[in-house]
């Protein structure tokens, strides 16, 4: 005799007659977890599981091309237990049945993009759902150039998920309006137009491969305006109200990292009394990240070439930063690039 057969008749249509809201359709519980052709148990509640052992989460969504499921590996090798394309409206289920793994399941990634096509609408119901039981979850949103995204679908000759009949660019910008209100939600925007899986694997290390999680994070960036302002930055820096060491024909092969150039740069008027002013300000900033939930910030330092003046500025103010407690990284994006 099988399992089910040794149910009572009662308890198995009262199991059948539970339903679960998907996308404004009644489905049964098993029908729901197995939309996708997911093979889940159904869902348990969290009521009477310590606060402990619900699982921290991460969302990894953004456009499609921008290295998804290389960061989704990179979590996976640091032994978060990741799931690829899951139903936004299953995420729920997937943090209980992760709280009920006796801590075996601690942190869980789940990869959320627009493959998950009607399912993506009940992202936002998931997360004020997971909110309201206290889940501690991050929602990391890949980023890239409309070029980088076609020369990457064009070298893997694949069409874009959402462009149907038309080009590439629509269905990339048919996902970027999608993808829009997630985007301005998102803890962790990564732009990799220039990076390569390598890069991109240490930017994921650098966020999520510590064993304490700090209050906030911070990323400090250079870059020059003459290559356009990093798509991923909170916050924008303009030092070019101070001479340029490119005109200085001995500080002109060095860069900001020189210390004849630092010197130069900060004996200019009013150079050493921004950087503590706005030390100040980003102390003032960084206190209300901290009280919103906000773990991470990106400053960009911008010059006209990315090269001297943003350089030298962006050492100065991550040294402050760090002096202030908050983990900082410290990126060069243009620097070189001449």
């Amino acid at each position: 005799m099988s399992e089910h057969e040794t149910q009572p008749t009662a308890g198995r249509d009262q199991q059948a007659q539970e339903t679960h809201k998907n996308n404004g359709e009644d489905l049964t519980q098993q029908d729901a977890l197995q939309k996708d052709g997911e093979q889940v148990s159904t869902a348990i509640e969290t009521a009477g599981v310590p606060e402990a052992a619900i699982p921290e989460l991460v969302i990894i969504s953004g456009m499609s091309g921008a290295g998804r499921s290389t960061a989704a590996k990179c979590l996976e090798d640091l032994g978060w237990f990741v799931v690829d394309n899951l139903p936004p409206a299953l995420i729920p289920t997937m943090v209980e049945l992760g709280a009920r793994s006796q801590g075996n399941v601690a942190r869980i990634a789940v990869v959320v993009d627009v493959r998950g096509r009607r399912f993506f609408d009940n992202l936002r119901e998931s997360l004020s759902d997971l909110d309201s039981r206290g889940v501690t979850r991050r929602v990391v949103f890949l980023e890239s150039s409309d070029d980088a995204l076609v020369r990457r679908f064009e070298s893997v000759r694949r069409p874009h998920p959402l462009q149907g009949d038309g080009r590439i660019v629509d269905g990339i910008a048919a996902e970027r309006e999608l993808l829009r209100e997630l985007r301005g939600d998102a803890d962790l925007v990564i732009d990799t137009s220039s990076l390569n899986v390598h890069e991109l694997r240490a930017k994921m290390d650098a966020q999520f491969a510590g064993e304490e999680e700090p209050e906030l994070r911070a990323t400090v960036m250079s870059f020059g305006f003459k290559y356009g302002l990093p798509v991923d930055a909170d916050l924008v820096v303009d030092m070019r109200f101070l001479p340029n060491p490119h005109w200085v024909p001995e500080l002109r092969p060095f860069t900001g990292l020189n210390e004849e150039v630092s010197a130069y740069v900060f004996n200019q008027p009013g150079a050493k009394e921004f950087i503590d002013r706005y030390s100040e300000l980003l102390q003032l900033i960084a206190a209300g990240y901290r009280r919103e939930g906000k773990r991470y910030v990106t400053i960009a330092v911008g010059c006209t070439g990315g090269k001297h003046r943003s350089v030298a500025t962006s050492e100065k103010l991550a040294a402050r930063l760090a002096s202030q407690g908050v983990e900082t990284v410290v990126v060069h994006r243009d620097m070189g690039r001449e």
